[in-house]
This record gives C-alpha cells, structure tokens and sequence, in this order.
C-alpha cells in the first residue's frame, strides 16, 4: 500500500507530529486554510468515513479525544474551531486514508 499517511505513522515520511497515542496520530498538514491547521487520523487504514465499520467504534471515540487534546495543545481550545473529513470525489477526498482537518486561530467563515 502506497498511502502517504501510512508511511507517516511507520515514520517512512517525516512529518511534525503534535500528538500522537496508540491509536491516533496528529500532524502539521502542508497547505494551511488557517492559521492552526492540523491533520488528526486513526493509526489503522480506512479509507473513508464511509469505510468506518462497528468495530471501529472505538477508534472514532479514539478520534475525538484526540481533537480535544490537538486543540489544547495548538491553544484553540478556548476560541473555537473546525474539525473537517473530506469524503470522496466531490467532497475533494484527496488522501484516501480516513482524516480530519482542524482547523482555527481566526474567526471561521463559510465559504461557499
């Protein structure tokens, strides 16, 4: 398997890790949208969120926390943020390994 975030998590492509647990991993993503922008994803391969099966129950909730301690951690905890999966062609999935954008340090709006 040729995933990027794959080799990520076996540290076969550096990354600059923020957070990371026996079933999550957080890093610096390379095109920012703002001025805090961090990829959190499960350390297991699925694809999409469509991919998520019942006994992935427990690395969603995994996930979660985990968005709680990023944004900690990059000081957003306080001011607000966005947490955003890309899914798919139209929703510009570009990395097909299941992941979450967050996202904050300015005031968010909706661009449409």
């Amino acid at each position: 398997m040729d995933c990027i975030f794959c080799r990520i998590i076996n540290r076969e492509v550096s990354a600059e890790i923020i957070y990371e647990d026996e079933e999550v991993i957080s890093f610096y993503g390379l095109h920012f949208s703002a001025p805090v922008h961090a990829l959190v994803i499960p350390k297991k391969h699925i694809d999409s969120i469509m991919d998520i099966g019942e006994a992935d129950g427990h690395i969603v909730f995994r996930l979660h926390l985990a968005f709680q301690t990023v944004a900690r951690i990059l000081g957003v905890e306080n001011t607000g943020f966005r947490v955003i999966t890309n899914t798919g062609v139209h929703g510009q999935q570009e990395v097909h390994h299941l992941h979450y954008h967050l996202i904050g340090g300015r005031q968010l709006e909706w661009e449409m």
